[in-house]
């Protein structure tokens, strides 16, 4: 069987794809599937890829072999001390009162909702402390808005 040569375009460069030709013999049936028959089909021999290559990519030559160009070494500038940075401490701790602020709100709402349901007269819509009572670590996992709901 010949191998079909096709002439493709890319970015309005032209090139020719033969695809690799690989030999297999029939294996036994598998099975049916729909009313027909499947077969395994093994290797003859294994695929073996070239190794060395003479590439381009977008009008620059690229060899796939590293040794083939001696590497030259760049001097790099001094990097700073490590540590974090103070905006990025900052950005961390105002989305981190943000976060909070929202689930005070949320749990505002909800009290708020629950006296009116349970049909109690206090005036708890002032009432900014926590909800207490133990909490389990992974609530704030849970508890938050579905990520869905803010796209």
């Amino acid at each position: 069987m010949e191998a079909k040569i096709m002439e493709l375009s890319y970015r309005g460069v032209g090139y020719t794809h033969s695809p690799a030709t690989v030999t297999v013999s029939p294996g036994k049936v598998g099975g049916r599937y729909r009313g027909l028959d499947w077969r395994f089909r093994h290797l003859s021999k294994p695929v073996v890829l070239p190794t060395k290559l003479d590439l381009l990519y977008r009008g620059a030559a690229y060899r796939s072999e590293a040794a083939a160009a001696p590497a030259q070494t760049v001097q790099t500038a001094e990097a700073p001390a490590p540590g974090r940075s103070h905006v990025l401490d900052e950005l961390a701790r105002r989305l981190m009162m943000g976060h909070q602020r929202a689930i005070r709100v949320r749990q505002q709402a909800m009290l708020v909702r629950g006296t009116e349901r349970v049909g109690l007269q206090a005036n708890v819509r002032n009432f900014w402390n926590r909800i207490q009572g133990k909490v389990h670590p992974t609530f704030r996992l849970t508890y938050d808005r579905s990520r869905v709901s803010m796209s």
